[in-house]
């Protein structure tokens, strides 16, 4: 799914939006009639990334598209600002230097593989998102995290420790997803 500029633009407003009601009313904005329309009414899975001053202020998105990408855009911006445990809740005077992302995800794909080698071999930099999860544990890293970790092998490992395991694991019940997304700024 692409968007024109026209909808990038709705999109961005929408997250802006839900983090002014936010600091207003303590709660995500609930998207009107207008903001649910066409592309925007259909289920998408998403992410929005919050940075200040250049630094990462607060991410959160699903992987799993169950809610009209509007909603969708509106819970996870609130929810970035206001629900990242690494961060404290986002203040008014944040707003000013604050930039937005939004990643729209593909549909998830399973990798089939069987070490960690074969899923170095099958990661496309810059392109894959990747989901790794084992039992309750589970982290994800988005395609744009390629930017700070550019070599398939300080990916994994950075997301096996975002996810707890030591940066050397692999066991043959891990699972991998990869995704692709389109990022709005």
């Amino acid at each position: 799914m692409k968007f024109d500029k026209e909808q990038q633009d709705a999109l961005l407003q929408i997250a802006l939006k839900s983090l002014r009601h936010g600091l207003q009313y303590g709660r995500p904005l609930q998207p009107g009639p207008d903001d649910l329309r066409d592309a925007f009414s259909e289920p998408a899975a998403c992410f929005v990334t919050l940075h200040k001053d250049g630094l990462l202020r607060g991410c959160i998105g699903s992987m799993e598209a169950t809610e009209p990408l509007a909603k969708a855009v509106a819970w996870a911006a609130f929810s970035a600002g206001f629900r990242d445990p690494r961060f404290p809740s986002l203040k008014s005077e944040e707003m000013e230097n604050l930039a937005l992302e939004i990643s729209i995800l593909t549909p998830m794909q399973e990798i089939a593989v069987s070490s960690e080698q074969d899923l170095l071999d099958t990661l496309r930099p810059g392109i894959d998102g990747l989901l790794l999860e084992e039992q309750w544990r589970h982290a994800v890293y988005l395609p744009s995290v390629w930017q700070q970790l550019p070599e398939p092998s300080d990916f994994v490992r950075q997301l096996k420790m975002k996810a707890g395991w030591p940066a050397d694991y692999w066991s043959d019940e891990m699972r991998a997803r990869r995704f692709q997304s389109q990022t709005i700024s």
